[in-house]
């Protein structure tokens, strides 16, 4: 009988793990859906809000609106021209505004598997041109 406890203890103690890990548990949102395009414009959003504070003000009146991409170029430095379309919402509905924004973003070259002679940038979001498409 002792034999039997001891050879249970003994693959107990081979068997079971050595250490305890304590799992922090990350809640999921379900049944979020989202597109490439709302992570393009989560990436993009400050750079784009500043520029809009800077043609409209600091007056958080002026909340615009994303309303899409309107072409992505890929360019042989490793870095991509995306226009963006927005609109900035007025309490009057003649006197909303819409723009068009060219932005640059530069991905980061760290990575050797990438032509470092084209590529040497880290990432980078810059406004290429900014324009109001309403008066």
């Amino acid at each position: 009988m002792s034999k039997s406890i001891f050879v249970f203890i003994a693959l107990f103690m081979i068997f079971s793990p050595g250490q305890v890990a304590n799992a922090q548990s990350i809640k999921e949102v379900e049944g979020l859906y989202v597109t490439t395009e709302d992570i393009i414009s989560d990436i993009l959003f400050p750079t784009i809000d500043k520029r809009v504070m800077k043609e409209y003000g600091q007056d958080s009146f002026y909340d615009w609106q994303w309303k899409g991409i309107v072409g992505i170029t890929y360019n042989d430095n490793h870095s991509y021209d995306i226009q963006v379309k927005i609109e900035i919402p007025a309490d009057k509905m003649e006197d909303f505004k819409e723009d068009l924004v060219k932005i640059k973003v530069f991905p980061s070259c760290d990575s050797e598997k990438i032509n470092q002679e084209k590529c040497n940038h880290g990432f980078k979001i810059e406004i290429l041109d900014y324009q109001h498409l309403s008066p």
